[in-house]
């Protein structure tokens, strides 16, 4: 059995549309075939399993714990990839110490999937930081909001810090268009190359789409509520990129 590869999505700031994109990349990678565990890693605000509509009767504080195991936490989702929920307003959980976190990767490397999506917290606190630190590859979530580029390039200066070499890859979200996002891309991969020697590789521009915030308040992934729209093609797209990238390693 090959080890899972642990794909982290993450932001230097909240509302990018974090957790949209990670449900979204779940459901893609599952459509291909690919065994998909999608686990909420934003410890003391999760919400994956809000956002889909789960009870959870545990979640990632218990597998921890050792209460039960990641197989027993783990709920099945119609959409063809499992979820371990995160635990909601666990001061805990966003405190936990580096040997916890190292504990959680290790589960999650040695569980039975072939893909893990990590949704990590936003910001740039030691958790975190640690848990994006630890993936595979990472995916940066950006908008063309001024802030959301300058805590973008905060996420990418740290993780050059805390694993050089690390495979970060940026995600434009809620763009205007195509153009408009490769824009946002080359103005954070300027800054990249500018004062950290090394460039923000793009791993795909998603489209702003009134149909995600309905997807949201139906509980629903945007890619079975409304498979056509362009938000859902565009992380669709990303999902590509990540299969094409793990095909060529």
């Amino acid at each position: 059995m090959s080890t899972p590869r642990l794909i982290g999505v993450a932001s230097g700031k909240g509302g990018v549309g974090k957790t949209v994109l990670a449900i979204g990349l779940a459901q893609a990678l599952a459509r291909s075939g690919r065994r998909v565990l999608l686990a909420d890693g934003d410890l003391g605000l999760a919400n994956v399993d809000v956002q889909l509509g789960l009870d959870a009767r545990h979640d990632l504080m218990t597998v921890l714990s050792r209460d039960v195991t990641l197989g027993e936490a783990a709920l099945s989702h119609e959409a063809g990839f499992d979820v371990l929920p995160g635990r909601s307003g666990s001061g805990a959980l966003a405190a936990l110490d580096p040997g916890w976190i190292d504990r959680l990767v290790a589960l999650l490397r040695g569980s039975a999937y072939d893909e893990v999506v990590l949704d990590i917290g936003a910001g740039l606190d030691p958790v975190p930081r640690r848990l994006s630190a630890l993936c595979d590859t990472l995916l940066v979530v950006a908008t063309d909001e001024p802030t959301s580029l300058t805590d973008a390039y905060a996420v990418m200066k740290l993780l050059a810090r805390d694993a050089p070499g690390a495979d970060a890859r940026v995600v434009v979200n809620l763009a205007v268009d195509a153009s408009g996002g490769a824009r946002t891309h080359a103005a954070l991969d300027r800054a990249c190359r500018g004062f950290l020697g090394r460039g923000a590789p793009l791993a795909g521009v998603v489209r702003r789409d009134p149909k995600v915030r309905d997807a949201i308040r139906h509980q629903t992934p945007v890619l079975t509520r409304h498979p056509g729209c362009n938000a859902a093609r565009d992380i669709e797209a990303v999902a590509g990129a990540l299969l094409a990238l793990r095909a060529a390693a």
